[in-house]
């Protein structure tokens, strides 16, 4: 089954920007498809294949940061290719 997942990492806290760096850097090396922008990271693939590293790099993060917050939004389908039609 393929998914769609939109992250938004959050950490409550001054110098928050290594940790959201690292936390894309991680999940560009993931070898899932990955797309960014100012607001948000989106993952997609196979659902076990997101979830296994979601865990992990969600994880790894929130052992980074002293408070934050994580942001999620899946989709069951993958919407990788979606372009605007307006």
């Amino acid at each position: 089954m393929k998914i769609s997942v939109e992250l938004t990492l959050t950490p409550i806290q001054d110098d928050f920007e290594p940790s959201i760096i690292h936390f894309i850097k991680k999940m560009r090396n993931s070898g899932l498809t990955v797309k960014e922008n100012p607001l948000s990271t989106q993952v997609y693939g196979d659902y076990d294949e997101v979830m296994k590293v979601l865990t992990t790099e969600i994880k790894e993060a929130f052992e980074m940061i002293d408070k934050g917050l994580l942001y999620m939004k899946l989709v069951k389908s993958d919407r990788s290719d979606y372009e605007p039609h307006f």
